[in-house]
């Protein structure tokens, strides 16, 4: 047998992919690429983009279903969106969150940049924070209406630029926020108005609330406490501030660069507590913005991804797409 056909020996395995002692990895979920164009049921277009051809960063992009206006150039709420899965699986172009985007996107009629960062273990952690801030540099290059991209000069109302992802990204989308309130991360030249945060992957190495009582959640928090330090061999500590935002000597979160946020828990989820712990801390920080906590009942980390036409999904989504078409309180400034 010729053995450079043999499959190498498998070094760790873990519940999203599997990893060889060549280096070599597989994944064993989250390979799926949808591709883009014109969604039939919700009328959104959506294209991909390589943005930064030198970090090899790309995008894809949504548009809702516009209005007819005279030059057809309707200013919407921007939205960067990052998606979940462990900062290890998944893209911007998996189906799972193309669906979502096309969803969300209809529901709240805003321009969505779907941030196709890097994973570990490839690329380890800062890599997903690193082209999270160089997505928002190229989205705030637009802000004058020359930039890169059309759908963006055109449509983009950079008065109104939201944040927001799912579990690993809802955590990128606090880093990036604290970056940009000046906690290491410099200008962006634009202002977030807000944040929303569904279901955030945040953790620690002493278990709090029902972490510690719930049988459930305790055995799946066992199945949580690896991931860290997988994603993040260079500061392998759960209660590094970047995954524990609440952990001794973390940056205030009174210094989270926008000025409204909205944190979305499940009942049934394993970092449901953290998720409000993250919430309660963010509100007595004395930071100056606008905190809101939306908890849905009966359900655990994700379910909306995969059930978009539940009950409980469409509110989710709701809910998210009424945050992203409020207004700030007339007389406030962040």
């Amino acid at each position: 047998m010729d053995s450079s056909s043999t499959k190498p020996e498998v070094a760790r395995e873990l519940p999203f992919l599997r990893i060889f002692k060549d280096g070599s990895v597989e994944r064993l979920l989250g390979t799926e690429i949808f591709p883009a164009g014109s969604d039939p049921k919700t009328g959104v277009s959506s294209k991909d983009l390589t943005i930064i051809p030198e970090i090899d960063l790309s995008v894809r992009l949504f548009l809702p279903k516009l209005t007819s206006t005279p030059n057809n150039h309707q200013k919407l709420p921007l939205l960067v969106y990052f998606h979940g899965s462990a900062f290890c699986v998944s893209s911007a172009f998996d189906p799972t969150y193309h669906n979502y985007l096309n969803s969300l996107v209809s529901e709240a009629n805003v321009v969505a940049v779907s941030v196709n960062y890097k994973k570990a273990p490839e690329h380890p952690i800062p890599a997903a924070y690193e082209d999270g801030w160089a997505a928002l540099q190229w989205v705030a290059s637009h802000c004058n209406g020359n930039g890169q991209e059309a759908w963006l000069n055109d449509h983009a109302n950079f008065g109104r630029i939201f944040l927001s992802g799912e579990s690993a990204g809802a955590n990128i989308v606090h880093n990036l926020a604290l970056a940009a309130g000046g906690g290491g991360g410099g200008e962006i030249g634009v202002r977030l108005l807000g944040v929303a945060l569904v279901h955030p992957y945040f953790w620690g190495s002493t278990p709090i609330g029902s972490e510690a009582v719930d049988q459930e959640k305790k055995g799946s928090s066992s199945a949580v406490d690896w991931l860290w330090p997988f994603v993040c061999p260079s500061m392998p500590d759960n209660d590094d501030p970047r995954v524990n935002p609440v952990a001794e000597g973390a940056p205030s979160l009174a210094g989270l660069g926008c000025g409204r946020a909205l944190v979305c828990v499940a009942e049934k989820d394993v970092l449901r507590d953290r998720g409000l712990l993250y919430y309660q801390a963010l509100a007595g920080s004395g930071w100056m913005g606008v905190a809101e906590l939306f908890e849905t009942e009966g359900e655990g980390h994700g379910f909306h991804l995969h059930d978009l036409g539940s009950e409980k999904s469409r509110y989710l989504i709701q809910r998210l797409a009424a945050f992203f078409n409020r207004d700030m309180p007339p007389s406030f400034d962040f």
